[in-house]
C-alpha cells in the first residue's frame, strides 16, 4: 500500500533513548545510553546524549530529537550566560521561551540538568520540575526506557550503591527492557549540596 509523504515520514518515527538522574550522598548523576533509532531499525549505537555546559558547573542530558535537543542546549547555554549560577532561573526562562516561541515550540526533546544546588526536568509544555526527595536520594528518568530506569534506580536507592553505579545499573536494567535503549552508557557527575 503507498503511503503519502506524511504518513511515510510519522512511521519512521524517531525512538530512543533513556537518561536518568540520580541524587545520593552529596553527588548528582546524569547518565544515558547511545542508541538512535528509526522505527525498528538502530542508526547510531554510540550516541553522546550526556554532557557538561556552562564550563563544566552543569549536567545536562536529553532525550528526544537530536538537532531540537541541541538547539534545546544552545539555548539553555545562553541562558547560564545571562544568569550565571541560576539554573532554576536560567530553566525558568528556557521553559518560558520554549512554550511561547512559535519556532521553539515545535521541537520535540526533554532535558534533565543538574548543577551543585539544583535538579530539574524540562519539557516543552513548560515544566520545570525538582525530582521528589526521599531520605535516600532522588531520582527522575525520561525517554522511551526512562520508566524502566526510573524503577530501578527508586529500588537501588535503598543499596550501598554510590549515584554513579546506581545509574549505571539502571540504565542496564532499563537496556534489557526497552528495545530503544543499549548498554553503551556515558555518566556525567557533579557534587551537590
Amino acid at each position: 500500500m503507498l503511503q503519502s509523504p506524511s504518513e511515510q515520514s510519522s512511521a519512521a518515527i524517531w525512538h530512543g533513548t533513556t537518561i536518568i538522574l540520580v541524587k545520593k550522598d552529596g553527588r548528582t548523576v546524569i547518565g544515558g545510553d547511545g542508541q538512535v533509532s528509526i522505527g525498528q531499525t538502530i542508526v547510531k549505537g554510540n550516541a553522546k546524549k550526556v554532557r557538561r555546559l556552562a564550563k563544566g558547573e552543569v549536567i545536562g542530558g536529553f532525550a528526544g530529537a537530536t538537532a531540537d535537543a541541541f538547539t534545546l542546549f544552545e539555548r539553555l547555554e545562553a541562558k547560564l550566560e545571562q544568569y550565571p549560577g541560576q539554573l532554576m532561573r536560567a530553566c525558568v526562562e528556557l521553559a518560558k521561551d520554549w512554550r511561547t516561541d512559535r519556532y521553539l515550540r515545535r521541537l520535540e526533546a526533554m532535558m534533565l540538568v543538574a548543577d551543585a544546588k539544583a535538579a530539574l526536568v524540562l519539557t516543552g509544555n513548560g515544566d520545570v520540575l525538582e525530582p521528589e526527595a526521599t531520605e535516600r536520594g532522588s531520582v527522575m528518568g525520561i525517554g522511551s526506557g526512562g520508566n524502566y530506569a526510573l524503577a530501578a534506580a527508586r529500588a537501588l536507592l535503598d543499596t550501598d550503591r554510590d549515584a554513579a553505579s546506581i545509574a549505571r545499573r539502571a540504565l542496564e536494567i532499563a537496556s534489557e527492557i526497552c528495545v530503544y535503549t543499549n548498554r553503551n552508557v556515558v555518566i556525567e557527575e557533579i557534587a551537590s549540596n
